[in-house]
């Protein structure tokens, strides 16, 4: 079977990946730097199971910057295009899918289309009213920026916003190349399937919330957060997993859906939505003030990434809290490896380690690793175990 894959980011890629295993697959990318580096065999992403795979697995992969090749013949096609929230329309910028979908209609009008890319409630449900005969279904991803194809290779569930004979296809060729064979299986309506993403992201992020809140009262009370967390976790229902402060939740995937679920609430009745989207602009509000109370003239970023093992900063938390320094007057100087640039949103970029020491009179780091321990009394975290 012949598969396309449009977008070759974490989703893109680990799910072309996957399904490379075991079917022709063609992944399509506007960037050539991705493209060829495909074709090289090597990740344009950090992330170790991909890059292992991609060099040693023998897959049936190929990339291209050409519609046409990719869609062509295709009996399967992934949509995986990014979908940036927009604070203008308080939904998800869908342009770049719509765009994939007339294409592929253009070229493969048979295919069965599966997006991947997150989109707003009741998306499906529209294009499929404005392509009518076209096979259109949503199946929502759920994987970890850095373990994108540990996460996909090992799946939680899998679930598939269509209960015919396509969905279970499409369900049965992501089990097909995963190696737990022993994967829950939903099969659900189109919609649901949209509200389950949005739903599963805004409870992580109010499970962080939550945490973070907690550390806040610790710190401001001079407490222990770490007894408190443990004492907390202790009870099954509520256990220590994903338990760790941080300067709040960011990256990719929990600011957007939480704001996307929140607009698409309307007129229904809540108040717990409201609260996780405000909850992290509180806690960064904290983090910047507490830090400003050391009265630092200048203050270390050590990495913009959002979480260990990632490459990847966008909407990273501490960037919040470095916009919130900065206005207050408060000198910003960075060590990010991942830039290759003398200055980042108005801020020195330091690629030298004891230069970037030097320079700070406090260092924050969202996440502990060995150089940030190495820091000594010019640390600042709220980093307790060390992961994610």
């Amino acid at each position: 079977m012949k598969i396309a894959v449009a977008g070759t980011g974490y989703v893109g890629l680990s799910n072309a990946v996957v399904l490379a295993q075991h079917h022709e697959v063609v992944a399509l990318d506007i960037d050539p730097t991705k493209v060829e580096l495909i074709n090289a065999r090597r990740s344009p992403i950090v992330d170790p199971e991909l890059e292992d795979y991609l060099a040693n697995n023998g897959l049936d992969l190929t990339a291209t910057t050409d519609p046409g090749q990719a869609y062509e013949g295709a009996q399967v096609v992934v949509i995986a295009t990014p979908t940036d929230y927009d604070t203008e329309t308080n939904f998800f910028d869908t342009s770049s899918v719509e765009k994939v979908l007339v294409d592929v209609l253009a070229h493969a009008p048979e295919a069965v289309v599966v997006i991947k890319s997150t989109i707003p409630v009741g998306f499906t449900e529209r294009v499929r009213a404005e392509h009518p005969g076209a096979t259109i279904l949503f199946s929502p991803e759920f994987l970890r920026e850095g373990r994108a194809l540990y996460d996909n290779l090992h799946p939680s569930r899998i679930i598939v916003g269509d209960t015919g004979r396509a969905g279970r296809m499409f369900a049965d060729l992501l089990v097909q190349g995963a190696l737990d064979k022993d994967v829950p299986v939903l099969l659900t309506g189109s919609t649901e399937a949209e509200a389950i993403k949005l739903f599963a992201n805004t409870y992580l992020a109010m499970r962080v919330a939550y945490f973070n809140e907690l550390d806040t009262y610790a710190a401001t009370r001079g407490l222990d957060t770490r007894q408190i967390i443990e004492g907390v976790g202790l009870d099954p229902r509520i256990g220590d997993h994903y338990n760790n402060p941080s300067f709040g939740y960011g990256g990719y995937c929990l600011p957007k859906d939480t704001r996307q679920l929140l607009a698409n609430y309307g007129d229904v009745p809540q108040t717990l939505i409201t609260a996780i989207v405000e909850a992290n602009t509180t806690r960064m509000d904290f983090i910047a003030a507490d830090i400003a109370e050391r009265h630092p003239r200048t203050v270390g970023i050590y990495r913009l990434i959002m979480k260990a093992g990632s490459d990847n900063f966008r909407a990273s938390s501490v960037q919040g809290v470095m916009s919130r320094l900065q206005a207050r007057g408060i000198e910003i100087v960075i060590h990010e490896p991942t830039l290759d640039t003398d200055t980042f949103q108005g801020a020195r970029v330091l690629a030298d380690l004891a230069e970037f020491t030097t320079a700070s009179d406090v260092i924050i780091a969202n996440r502990l690793d060995d150089t940030a321990r190495g820091f000594g009394p010019k640390l600042y975290t709220r980093d307790l175990y060390s992961r994610d």
